[in-house]
């Protein structure tokens, strides 16, 4: 089974995964954890330009970076895990990139659709898990951290409420996509995402 997670800065979505990782761990599953931009030496080389702070990237750029990185990810560690039995969990996968560079860029999205098909081979999670937290709680979070910002973290406020509304947009198009409030307590979230689980292992 392939899961990924996905939500706006500081959603959760990561804590969401560890839970999740976690409680699959205990059931005895083989998890392969993996990250976007990252999760090989190549995308992780990749990440460290996509973020740097003070960076300009073109959008087109942007969506071919993180494609790049994408296509290392879905040839190096997703399609043999699954091939061997394994869960994938994934932080942040095709849906970030019509959310961010979509939405958020302005990129048409059949654009952005056919360059990402064309990194995955078409391969889709069978369950994603959005957690939706308001603009403002994103911009609490963030400041709460007291640490410096990645260049994505920095963009404007307008920039993020468009990649929000997209995450949402994308929320009503695709069934498997499933929507959790990411302002109700951890545990609550936490609940919410292992129902939404286990629905999609009863199909």
């Amino acid at each position: 089974m392939f899961i990924s997670f996905e939500g706006i800065e500081a959603s959760g979505k990561s804590t969401l995964m560890a839970a999740v990782e976690h409680a699959l761990r205990c059931e005895g599953q083989e998890i392969i954890v993996a990250r976007e931009p990252g999760g090989t030496p190549a995308g992780d080389a990749v990440r460290s330009i996509f973020l740097q702070p003070g960076l300009h990237v073109n959008p087109l750029a942007e969506t071919l970076l993180i494609n790049a990185s994408r296509a290392q990810l879905v040839a190096d560690v997703i399609r043999p895990a699954l091939a061997r039995g394994a869960v994938v969990l994934c932080d942040r996968y095709v849906h970030s990139t019509l959310a961010y560079q979509g939405y958020g860029r302005g990129l048409p999205l059949e654009l952005v659709r056919t360059i990402c098909d064309a990194a995955t081979g078409g391969l889709m999670p069978d369950l994603t898990l959005l957690v939706n937290i308001s603009h403002e709680t994103s911009r609490k979070r963030l400041a709460s951290r007291g640490d410096g910002h990645d260049r994505v973290e920095q963009e404007e406020d307008a920039f993020h409420r468009r990649v929000r509304e997209g995450y949402l947009e994308l929320g009503s198009h695709y069934p498997s996509m499933v929507t959790l409030d990411g302002e109700r307590p951890t545990e609550q979230v936490v609940d919410a995402a292992m129902a939404a689980l286990s629905a999609v292992i009863a199909q």
